[in-house]
């Protein structure tokens, strides 16, 4: 296991316009959608109050997203399940993570999307998106209290694992952080408890 200080890694600042624009709220962002001023079409979520672009997704990037919920799903406890790809509600963003580990089971989101409440762990695939992970959403899930986050990181073939998230603040962020290689296992901490390790390069292409 690696250790080291990822919080320079990342840009703590949002880079915004420098005209002034509309920030959307989490109702008036879901209210586009429901209105079909946004469809399933368009590729873009919700990050901290902004819409943004979601970046494209190269075959690395899908098949690392597989591999990690595959190896989430054989070991996840009763009374969660692994979603890919699908919306969390926080107060001022609805992003989309590649992978979710939720309390629950799906028919339990028949109307809403799981909150951070209901979500144990969260998964980045990183390639083109690494700034965006490591910034705005590393950001958006401390402040939203999201107990595990992962990075896969293809680039350098490694998973960054950040936890102990500070809250609400003016800087959220995880107040631990490690680095696992490939030849590393990765421990899955699910409702506060360590249930397996998974070998990192399982989730890696």
């Amino acid at each position: 296991m690696s250790v080291v200080d990822l919080t320079s890694l990342a840009s703590k600042s949002t880079v915004v316009p420098t005209e002034p624009i509309w920030r959307l709220t989490v109702p008036q962002y879901h209210e586009m959608i429901r209105t079909g001023i946004l469809t399933d079409d368009d590729p873009v979520e919700l990050l901290e109050g902004w819409l943004v672009t979601k970046m494209p997704k190269n075959r690395s990037h899908s098949l690392s997203t597989r591999l990690a919920r595959e190896a989430l799903e054989k070991i996840v406890p009763e009374g969660w399940y692994v979603d890919s790809q699908e919306p969390i509600t926080t107060e001022d963003s609805e992003p989309e993570p590649d992978v979710t580990v939720v309390r629950g089971e799906p028919r339990d989101y028949a109307d809403r999307h799981p909150d951070p409440e209901a979500v144990s762990l969260l998964v980045e695939v990183s390639d083109t998106s690494l700034a965006r992970d490591r910034g705005p959403k590393k950001r958006l899930y401390a402040a939203a209290r999201i107990p595990i986050y992962w990075i896969i990181h293809l680039a350098e073939r490694q998973i960054e694992v950040y936890a102990e998230p500070s809250g609400p603040g003016e800087e959220p962020d995880y107040r631990s952080s490690h680095v696992y290689q490939a030849s590393e296992e990765v421990p899955v901490v699910i409702d506060g408890r360590q249930i397996a390790r998974i070998a990192a390069r399982e989730m890696l292409p």
